[in-house]
């Protein structure tokens, strides 16, 4: 199966990096993995509390910088997870986070190259912050029915 497009869009606010998490989150269901890249302060957070929005997840969602894993209970479970201290795949499993990723949608910030077994397909969705603090978020879908999907999302982002 070949690679789709990558689907890109352009955030010139906070609410707009959320907007497209909620957006993503109607074509989400359990045991999906997204994979966040970019550096600090490119709004990695802000898009997951846009899916934890879009998904009905209960209380706010807050960067697990500090307690690595946050789970938000609702219709479908959002797993919140910070690598970015985390050393390499051997402490990811530590985590035990295959527990709950049949049943949720789990959402790992610098997870770049740690966490992508987990799954069969996952989604890549880097965010970069360029110097006029506009954010572009690239979506890539790697694997399982990502193509189909991301091309959904796409059609349904223009629409």
């Amino acid at each position: 199966m070949t690679s789709p497009s990558p689907v890109r869009f352009e955030a010139a606010r906070v609410e707009d990096t959320k907007a497209a998490g909620e957006r993503l989150a109607k074509a989400l269901r359990p045991g999906d993995l997204i994979v966040l890249i970019g550096p600090l302060g490119a709004g990695k957070t802000a898009f997951t509390q846009g899916l934890g929005a879009g998904l009905g997840v209960r209380g706010s969602v807050t960067s697990p910088t500090f307690v690595i894993s946050r789970v938000h209970r609702g219709p479908l479970p959002l797993v919140h997870v910070d690598a970015y201290r985390l050393g390499g795949t051997l402490e990811v499993d530590d985590l035990d986070l295959d527990a709950d990723v049949a049943d949720s949608v789990t959402v790992v910030e610098w997870g770049e190259g740690l966490v992508e077994q987990l799954t069969d397909g996952h989604l890549e969705v880097r965010i970069e912050r360029r110097p006029d603090d506009v954010r572009v978020l690239t979506f890539t879908g790697v694997g399982g029915d990502w193509p189909e999907r991301l091309a959904a999302f796409a059609d349904g982002a223009r629409a």
